[in-house]
């Protein structure tokens, strides 16, 4: 059985085309910007949910899905769930479903390689090239997430490298160029999308009771933005503002 927080049907934001999101519930990180803190805890709010349920759901989805869309695994952090979804993603496969992965890269054992085989695009979300940096933002090293992204090269899997633009915390030129430099000859880095840092979940921080860590942190600008694509369009062909 799935542990899973909630769905988003008919999804643009989540990998390629039209797609069914599927957020799990449990995530190692603790970014200080998580805009969904309440997936967080492994036992926090969520259904346990049949493989065959969440199949039925795409099956009866995908004729909106087009020639390029599927279903995202999502979260928290899916990986966490590994060994429950490789048989699932053996079915989707069956069914011809096009099957995306939204990943820290943060988790390695054999499930989640085998999970990464069965997977035909990984969104991977780098928080900050800089490992200090990364630690304070999400309390982990960035160590597993680069060596995830060397398998995802040397076994021919293709990726989209994710990086949101914190202003302050993960916008510095340095680290943007550092992260460049180390990625721009992976030949399975099919795009970069940079994501605007927002608020939008800081509503579920006030319901938990929680702490809000960035409250005085604004949102970027147009020029910052601009900025960042410029940087990272000297190392990528393909960078888009998501």
């Amino acid at each position: 059985m799935l542990r899973v927080h909630s769905y988003e049907s008919l999804g643009t934001y989540d990998g390629p085309g039209i797609r069914l999101v599927v957020f799990l519930q449990g995530c190692q990180f603790r970014c200080l910007y998580c805009a969904n803190p309440d997936t967080i805890d492994p036992r926090g709010e969520s259904r346990a949910t049949a493989p065959d349920e969440i199949l039925r759901m795409a099956t009866s989805q995908k004729p909106f899905f087009g020639r390029k869309g599927g279903v995202t695994f999502s979260g928290g952090e899916p990986t966490l769930q590994a060994r429950e979804l490789i048989p699932l993603c053996r079915m989707l496969r069956q069914a011809g479903i096009h099957i995306c992965l939204d990943t820290n890269g943060g988790l390695w054992n054999e499930e989640v390689e085998e999970l990464l085989k069965l997977t035909d695009l990984v969104l991977l979300d780098v928080k900050e090239f800089n490992d200090e940096r990364h630690r304070k933002l999400t309390g982990r090293s960035n160590a597993q997430t680069l060596l995830t992204a060397r398998w995802l090269e040397e076994h021919e899997r293709p990726f989209w490298l994710r990086y949101v633009l914190v202003p302050g915390h993960s916008d510095w030129r340095e680290d943007i160029e550092a992260l460049g430099r180390h990625f721009h000859a992976y030949r399975m880095v099919e795009r970069v999308e940079i994501l605007p840092y927002h608020t939008l979940g800081v509503h579920k921080y006030e319901a938990m009771h929680w702490d809000y860590a960035l409250k005085d942190v604004p949102l970027n600008t147009p020029e910052q933005l601009e900025e960042a694509r410029d940087l990272f369009q000297r190392y990528f062909r393909t960078v888009y503002v998501n």
